[in-house]
């Protein structure tokens, strides 16, 4: 398995797709893994080089207990995409990794070609987020698996995909989701994403209630120029509920 060693954790990645084919990364929402995205594969397979990474501190991906940085963050998807050969790529993340990938736009634009934040925001409640982590830290993951599982899935997810999801939060690093939930508390993105130069899809899910259009996604395609909308019948793990629509909206987006 490729692993890339960074100060204070170690990143899992996995290659698929085309490898002549444009480079497309594709990143995780906090409390998933790459697995995240196993449905919406087969339809973005044959026209991209894709690369999957867990976030530092989920599935595969260690990490050093702490407070993580969006910045640190981003600089992890820059390392291992000069790992795995990719000098600029596109990039579709849900949830944190819309986040990531945001702060990657800014920081390295260079290297990002276009970006797809996907049921994100650019600035979320900190002091629910403080609690959140406190309680994770203090009591560990199913302190906070209701609360999490009512607003990544809808009624309408199958039961099958519910209890794979909840049963992967149940047994993911408390610390690892306590890093990353510093990193959404802390992140600074609101009065930067009018800097973001590369074209931008928002994707927004109708049956989100964690980052619906009203008050996240129409806050992005307010600051961000020229950014374009999808909206898919979806709660905020899009790539779980909606695969085929998501990825329809991908290919029109990237391949424009």
């Amino acid at each position: 398995m490729p692993f890339t060693q960074v100060p204070g954790a170690a990143l899992y990645w996995k290659r698929d797709g085309r490898d002549e084919a444009p480079a497309l990364v594709l990143l995780n929402s906090i409390g998933t893994d790459m697995d995240l995205w196993d449905a919406v594969l087969p339809h973005l397979r044959d026209r991209f080089a894709l690369l999957r990474i867990d976030t530092r501190g989920h599935g595969a991906s260690t990490a050093e207990p702490g407070d993580f940085s969006m910045a640190m963050l981003a600089d992890d998807v820059l390392a291992v995409a000069d790992h795995a050969g990719l000098q600029s790529f596109a990039l579709a993340g849900v949830s944190l990794g819309g986040m990531i990938g945001m702060e990657l736009a800014l920081r390295a634009p260079e290297r990002v070609t276009k970006l797809a934040p996907i049921c994100t925001s650019a600035t979320m409640d900190s002091a629910s987020w403080n609690d959140r982590i406190a309680k994770v830290r203090g009591e560990g993951m199913a302190a906070i698996a209701d609360l999490a599982m009512g607003r990544f899935l809808s009624d309408r997810a199958e039961p099958a995909v519910y209890e794979t999801v909840r049963r992967q939060l149940l047994t993911m690093d408390p610390q690892g989701y306590a890093g990353c939930g510093a990193a959404i508390r802390d992140m600074d993105l609101a009065d930067r994403i009018a800097a973001i130069a590369c074209p931008v899809l928002v994707v927004t899910g109708t049956r989100d209630t964690s980052t619906p259009l009203e008050g996240h996604g129409e806050h992005l395609l307010a600051r961000i120029p020229g950014a374009g909308h999808a909206a898919l019948e979806a709660a905020h793990l899009a790539p779980l509920e909606a695969p085929e629509a998501l990825a329809a909206a991908l290919v029109s987006f990237l391949e424009s």
